[in-house]
């Protein structure tokens, strides 16, 4: 599986495929914590992944360059900020809630475009930060601004995935391998996770039938899947659209919160969780603004890519 081998559609099916499948990792994160500390869970998961990849796809490591190398190295390292977030914040959060605050890493993107590009946000990016960020309030348990340490840990990891997104699209439109990256990156997850379990915590296999499976399922589905082929669906889009669908991830995470977790949203958790999601929405309504230009991907050779911002 080559960059540039989707079409757009099929790259928005895949990607939306692949956000759906990662978003049940909140669920099933959760029910994990209770029997294993959350670097050994990380480790087991992304490692177990990593050699499945690898067995399926050994073409992608034998034959890979510098940039893929070193790409999916940057993504892994991102990516582990992320989740050992995600995890401290599901030791005392509501795998909705760190769900819907997680991702509104998807309003920061434009607003880091801007940023990268050196030119102001578009009056929609600024809005739909308004709204996301009032949201955010909401959604919290006082209602405010003030927030608990674990919801401050899912704050984080939007920034951290914001960043990663940017990344990605840059990595998959320049040239590099996307799947090899991204089993390179599902690789370096496992490897950092499993040393920080040793220094942490005290590693043990799960003890029972029923763990066992939550982390294989992490490991196939969420991992091996979700995580690897990210970059694969990147490649046939843009940043932008990739993080409209990101507005997938809270909705299921929440269905699933509530239907396996017995997880209920009061009226004005539902109201904060309503506005992140037309935040995300807002965000992805505009047009390109003056000075960008969205790219078409680049041949596989194209070493150099193409540049989003205009000098």
């Amino acid at each position: 599986m080559k960059s540039g081998t989707l079409t757009r559609r099929n790259a928005e099916i895949l990607l939306a495929a692949v956000i759906l499948a990662r978003s049940t990792s909140f669920v099933l994160s959760k029910i994990g914590l209770q029997g294993m500390g959350k670097f050994t869970l990380l480790g087991l998961r992304f490692l177990i992944a990593f050699v499945f990849l690898a067995l399926l796809f050994p073409r992608h490591l034998q034959h890979m360059n510098r940039r893929t190398f070193l790409g999916g190295l940057g993504l892994g390292v991102m990516f582990f900020l992320v989740m050992t977030a995600e995890l401290s914040a599901l030791e005392t959060v509501a795998s909705s809630t760190a769900s819907f605050l997680e991702n509104t890493a998807i309003v920061l993107v434009p607003l880091l475009e801007a940023a990268l590009c050196r030119k102001l946000p578009t009056r929609q990016a600024l809005c739909s930060a308004a709204v996301s960020l009032a949201g955010v309030g909401l959604l919290t348990s006082g209602g405010g601004f003030t927030v608990a340490p674990g919801e401050l840990y899912c704050v984080a990891a939007a920034v951290v995935y914001a960043a990663a997104i940017l990344f990605a699209d840059r990595l998959t439109h320049s040239g590099a391998d996307p799947l090899g990256a991204g089993i390179v990156q599902v690789g370096c997850i496992g490897l950092f996770s499993m040393a920080a379990a040793f220094v942490f915590e005290t590693p043990q296999l799960p003890s029972s039938g029923g763990t066992w499976a939550v982390v294989l399922t992490l490991a196939l589905v969420c991992s091996g899947f979700g995580f690897a082929l990210q970059p694969v669906a990147q490649s046939g889009t843009t940043a932008e659209r990739a993080g409209m669908f990101c507005a997938l991830s809270p909705l299921c995470a929440a269905v699933l919160g509530a239907a396996v977790l017995g997880e209920k949203f009061g009226l004005q958790s539902l109201f904060g969780a309503a506005l992140i999601v037309g935040g995300i929405v807002i965000s992805h309504l505009q047009t390109p603004a003056p000075g960008l230009r969205l790219r078409r991907q680049p041949a596989a050779g194209d070493a150099a890519g193409k540049q989003l911002c205009s000098k």
